[in-house]
């Protein structure tokens, strides 16, 4: 026992370390990250973007100092928990060592991986996931009602840190019933389970309603401008290269169902995972989505595999498997994570290209991943808002107003002034407008794209308006976006803006 959780704590520091040694020195924080990060200024029970668990988190980071060591280190331990769910689920199995460490190591290097390098909601969605499956096997096997509640807890905390959970629920519950264990229905523990777990959610909920239920609004236009890109065919794909790797133990979790009896009680999750796969393909969701079914399919096919290698003759296949998924990791992790500067990348495109790397949510093809030119200029544009900024007399009648939410994230975060507080009437920031005081200049910031280059709109509403820089990071995504200084108002800005919030909201 000593032996197995020695190797159980190993594996799970090694999760933690390589998050920290896998990102090279010329990236900043990503886009997301900047946003997520401003949450924790404003605690709510809800945002546009996301359910409320996020800003929790940015809020503890924030009394640490909000250096991006603990910044990365959030995501990196709801990976290790991840892994360590997917661990007990092995041992519920009455999986051995050699199926804990290979399930572990599958998760190790996969997608996981990549997921857990960024403060995003997608961590703790995996792991919520896992968790929901894991309290339900425990559930079946025991036949305690604890465990009917701690399902129910993980779906509802599941769905405070991304709404995502949802699709899990839609395929699990209709799997439930399908299966033997639909007497689960039946069960009164059952239903005050979902009550309580309703009224965990039910915060957030309400203020859904309050905010006349922004995330569906959004929920519209990700699905016009982005997930319009999403190709069926390479969704399917996708789930192939996110678990390349270990892609044996997958299969052979799919094989375990039908061909190993000790697994036909819990046949429920291959349903699961058929249908909630079906409900991605069919709503066009982007492939990382799908991520929090595979957990649980790996923890299945490594005990099967265990049993099948335990054969007289067969054990050498366990060192044989190992070797093998380590083997395969290494393209892994030299082409999905940005351990080269952006310039390498920039000048060896064709294996990003022939893996779909570069194609980015406009459908397109470019230089970089998206996710590594999402992590570049930020700290250009932030010193340059600065130098601006420190010019300025009168800066507490100063607005910072920016085309999207990475941009006003950036600032806030790298700026030197703390109490900038740029904004966006992009995502959550349309909310936090500092409108306490009369405004008098504005700093703005605008995309490359914008048409209006020359600033004949705000013309006559300011007295002096001058372009003073623009972001020359070639491989940043932000790249060509200018950077305005419009001073001395001659209208009430405070309310002009007022009125364009009420336009944006309706």
């Amino acid at each position: 026992m000593q032996k197995k959780i020695l190797i159980l704590l190993g594996i799970l520091l090694l999760k933690i370390v390589l998050h920290y040694l896998l990102i090279h020195p010329a990236y900043e924080l990503h886009r997301d990250e900047y946003l997520h990060l401003d949450q924790g200024r404003h605690l709510a029970w809800g945002y546009i973007s996301v359910p409320p668990v996020t800003s929790w988190f940015s809020f503890l980071l924030r009394l640490l100092g909000n250096g991006v060591f603990w910044i990365k280190f959030v995501p990196a331990l709801f990976g290790a928990l991840t892994i360590l769910v997917a661990w007990k689920i092995v041992l519920e199995l009455k999986g051995g060592l050699f199926a804990c460490v290979l399930c572990s190591f599958a998760l190790l290097f996969c997608i996981l991986l990549r997921i857990n390098i960024l403060y995003q909601p997608s961590s703790f969605d995996v792991f919520f996931w896992t968790l929901t499956y894991y309290t339900l096997i425990r559930y079946i096997n025991t036949k305690r009602t604890r465990w009917l509640y701690a399902t129910c807890l993980s779906l509802a905390f599941g769905f405070l840190s991304k709404y995502n959970i949802l699709f899990l629920a839609a395929g699990l519950f209709p799997a439930l019933l399908l299966s033997e264990h639909r007497r689960i229905f039946t069960n009164k523990h059952f239903y005050v389970s979902l009550l309580i777990g309703l009224l965990v959610v039910s915060p957030n909920l309400v203020w859904q309603y309050q905010n006349h239920f922004p995330t569906l609004a959004q929920l519209r236009e990700l699905s016009e401008r982005q997930l319009v890109h999403v190709n069926r065919f390479n969704f399917l794909k996708e789930q192939v290269l996110f678990f390349l790797s270990g892609i044996f133990v997958l299969l052979a979790g799919l094989a375990g169902f039908l061909l190993y009896r000790p697994f036909r009680p819990y046949r429920f999750v291959l349903v699961s995972f058929a249908i909630t796969l079906a409900l991605f393909l069919f709503f066009q969701a982007k492939s990382y989505y799908s991520v929090g079914l595979y957990p649980v399919l790996l923890s299945f096919g490594a005990v099967y595999l265990e049993r099948l290698f335990s054969a007289k003759g067969r054990t050498f296949l366990r060192s044989v498997s190992l070797l093998l998924l380590l083997a395969l990791s290494v393209p892994f992790v030299l082409l999905a994570f940005p351990i080269h500067p952006p310039a390498y990348y920039a000048s060896h495109q064709q294996p990003y290209k022939n893996m779909g790397a570069l194609r980015w949510e406009d459908g397109q093809d470019h230089q970089l991943p998206q996710d590594y030119a999402d992590m570049t200029g930020w700290k250009e544009l932030a010193q340059k808002t600065d130098s601006i900024y420190r010019l300025l007399p009168d800066r507490d009648a100063t607005l910072v107003l920016c085309d999207n939410y990475g941009q006003a994230g950036a600032i806030n975060y790298y700026s030197a002034f703390k109490n900038i507080r740029a904004v966006s009437f992009n995502a959550d920031y349309v909310n936090w407008m500092p409108l306490e005081k009369p405004i008098q200049n504005v700093i703005l910031v605008k995309e490359v794209d914008d048409e209006d280059s020359s600033r004949q709109k705000e013309q006559p509403l300011f007295q002096r308006i001058l372009q003073t820089g623009s972001i020359e990071n070639p491989y940043a995504r932000e790249k060509g976006t200018k950077i305005f200084l419009l001073e001395g108002a001659k209208i009430d800005v405070n309310e002009r803006l007022r009125m364009e919030i009420q336009s944006r909201k309706r």
